[in-house]
C-alpha cells in the first residue's frame, strides 16, 4: 500500500527531524548489515535434492514425487528471493529531505 501525498511529506519531515537531531546514530542505523536469511547453496541444493526425489519416485510413488516437486518450488522461491534481494541497489539519493526511500524488498516484504 502507497501513501499518499501528505503521509509521505509527514514521513519526510520526522526522517529529516531524525537526521537533524542524532546525525550518528541516523549514519549508524543506514550502515546496519541485514544477515541473510537462505543464502545460495540451500536453495540450489534444494532444488537438487528435488529434482533427485521427482525422478527417483515418479513411477513408483506418485505422492512422494508431489513432495519432491513442492521442495523444488520452495527452493526456486527462495533463491528467486535471494537473488533479487542481492541485485537490489540503495537508491544514490540519501538526502533525508528527498522523501525517497533508500530502497524496498521485493514482493512487498520490510
Amino acid at each position: 500500500m502507497s501513501l499518499d501525498d501528505r503521509e509521505q511529506q509527514i514521513l519526510s519531515e520526522i526522517e529529516r527531524q531524525f537526521y537533524e537531531e542524532d546525525p550518528s546514530l541516523a549514519r549508524a542505523v543506514r550502515n546496519i548489515n541485514r544477515p541473510r536469511r537462505f543464502g545460495i547453496r540451500l536453495p540450489i541444493a534444494g532444488l537438487v535434492v528435488g529434482a533427485v526425489v521427482v525422478l527417483a519416485f515418479f513411477t513408483v510413488q506418485t505422492i512422494v514425487a508431489l513432495v519432491g516437486f513442492a521442495i523444488i518450488v520452495a527452493s526456486a522461491s527462495a533463491l528467486v528471493y535471494e537473488l533479487s534481494d542481492r541485485t537490489q541497489k540503495p537508491s544514490s539519493s540519501n538526502d533525508p529531505g528527498s522523501g525517497k526511500t533508500p530502497w524496498r524488498r521485493p514482493f512487498g516484504r520490510r
